[in-house]
């Protein structure tokens, strides 16, 4: 008998699985099978349960996250995860489906470049030469609609240093050296970069830039020329950059580092070396978003794993 995949209801809650567990260990209170043999091949609560054994032996590698990330980001891979979401698949039927979708591969590249990657992370399993999306892969196939920058923009093969990145910038801006230290120095310049070519973030031109902001001292005791005046007057209380008070005066930049460099000299103007921050764009927070429901969800099989196992040891 083929063992069919286990049907987990579609749910934008992460916390659908603890609940689902929790309904069905209650009907498994009241279930009589005729014999043991229908607990394996019928009962959901058996088979949500195998499934998380398996991946809790499979979650258990360190490296895990970073692997299961790597697997997602290819878009054949993608293309087969959806397909068997939808039902059960042989090699040969998921190579004509992705001939349909452009993509030419022997059966033996699929079964080996596509189909062990995704059974490695628990995404897939294998019963009779016939492929099916666990529950684990469902769900995440669900977390992945619509998203194309996953595969589009971040790096396969790598060591998830941009979704580092993403994550650390979801909970607010952050200053070129608070990046490099969740980072690393050594690449900090480098993934940054890549991501705002992606248009992910936000980036500065340079890490710093100088403000100007007015002093106590009165101006009225200094011998100041009426374009000088006007170049202070224009200075905010919050400070001001060159090349804006340039645009807000009318005067040139030149012109106006002149006059500033005049009226710091009379001590009626400082200067504060002010930091630039990294930001998410629109379309960055919306893929951090999405890393942070994946490794939410993922939180949460492990928990679910966590708890089968010990419930089994005690």
């Amino acid at each position: 008998m083929i063992e069919q995949p286990l049907d987990i209801p579609k749910n934008d809650d992460n916390h659908a699985l603890t609940e689902m567990m929790k309904t069905l260990g209650a009907e498994c209170q009241t279930c009589a099978p005729l014999n043991p043999l229908d607990c394996i091949t019928r009962c959901n609560v058996w088979k949500l349960k195998n499934e998380l054994r398996m991946l809790h032996v499979t979650m258990e590698n360190p490296n895990f996250k970073k692997d299961l990330f790597n697997v997602l980001k290819n878009n054949t891979r993608l293309h087969i995860l959806r397909a068997i979401v939808r039902g059960q698949h042989s090699v040969s039927k998921l190579q004509e489906q992705l001939r349909k979708a452009g993509f030419t591969h022997s059966q033996e590249t699929i079964n080996e470049e596509y189909l062990r990657p995704l059974i490695s992370v628990g995404l897939a399993a294998e019963n009779q030469d016939q492929y099916y999306a666990t529950m684990f892969g469902g769900r995440l196939n669900d977390l992945l609609e619509g998203f194309p920058e996953f595969v589009e923009i971040l790096p396969a093969h790598s060591e998830c240093y941009e979704e580092t990145a993403l994550e650390t910038l979801l909970a607010g801006p952050k200053t070129f050296e608070e990046m490099e230290t969740c980072l690393s120095p050594k690449i900090a310049s480098r993934i940054l970069k890549r991501l705002r070519i992606g248009s992910l973030i936000n980036a500065p031109e340079e890490r710093d830039y100088v403000f100007f902001f007015q002093s106590k001292r009165d101006p009225r005791k200094e011998n100041i020329v009426e374009t000088e005046k006007k170049v202070y007057d224009n200075i905010s209380g919050d400070g001001i950059s060159a090349k804006k008070l340039a645009d807000k005066t009318g005067i040139s930049p030149r012109l106006t580092y002149k006059y500033l460099r005049a009226l710091k000299g009379k001590k009626l103007v400082f200067t504060r070396r002010t930091p630039k921050v990294y930001a998410l764009t629109s379309r960055g927070e919306k893929l951090a978003s999405l890393l942070r429901n994946l490794q939410s969800f993922v939180n949460e099989v492990w928990q679910s794993s966590e708890q089968v196992i010990s419930t089994e040891k005690s």
